[in-house]
């Protein structure tokens, strides 16, 4: 095992502790990280991970790793198309990126073909950038109101990813009263650069690559 990968995690976790008093989940972003990386980092008994592609996690979890994906949480922090949906609900137990109808509507059905499904958060634009995915804030309320309606689909949270160059503070506060507003409990926020920040603004939830596995 890398020494300098144990540290790094041990010192997120740390500054997540001190930064919370009920600290959240810290999610090892995986993507694009080497199977030694990986290796590495299971070896320090992480036991949460984030995938961007559902490919490339359907190659590292279900071979490389295969064996040690029993205990293990996925999850899917990157753009989901909407016919990969049965793809992504037979791998992952948390998909984060559910952000328009077509999508709710494909894993609808992929939850009636598997009877049941992942997780599911619904990514918001709080930046309302118009390269980026997710809802944005004005068109949360009428979204979970179709797919919690029409789709019988529950959320059980929110994720951002606020704009690169701004504070993300506010990004989150607007995140945490839109969960409140909906009544949704969890929240992912906070990235590599952030992550204490969102800690100590109520995330549930954190993902974390360069600062728990270091430069790719």
């Amino acid at each position: 095992m890398t020494d300098n990968i144990s540290d790094m995690r041990a010192s997120c976790l740390a500054a997540l502790k001190a930064a919370s008093q009920n600290p959240p989940a810290l999610i090892a972003v995986s993507k694009q990280q080497s199977d030694g990386r990986v290796a590495d980092m299971l070896a320090t008994g992480q036991m949460i991970f984030g995938e961007n592609r559902v490919q490339e996690a359907q190659t590292r979890w279900g071979e490389t790793f295969a064996d040690k994906r029993k205990g293990l949480t996925l999850h899917l922090i990157g753009p989901l198309q909407s016919n990969k949906a049965l793809d992504a609900a037979k791998l992952f137990d948390v998909i984060q990126t559910l952000d328009r109808e077509s999508l709710a509507k494909s894993l609808a059905k992929a939850g009636d073909a598997l009877g049941q499904l992942p997780e599911l958060f619904v990514q918001v634009n709080t930046g309302e950038e118009p390269q980026k995915s997710g809802v944005t804030p004005q068109a949360l309320e009428a979204f979970l109101k179709l797919v919690r309606g029409d789709y019988g689909l529950n959320p059980a949270g929110l994720m951002c990813i606020p704009p690169a160059n701004e504070a993300p503070s506010p990004h989150f506060i607007l995140l945490s009263k839109l969960a409140q507003r909906n009544g949704l409990s969890k929240l992912s926020m906070g990235m590599s650069a952030d992550f204490e920040v969102a800690a100590a603004l109520g995330a549930s939830h954190v993902r974390v690559g360069s600062a728990i596995f270091g430069p790719r």
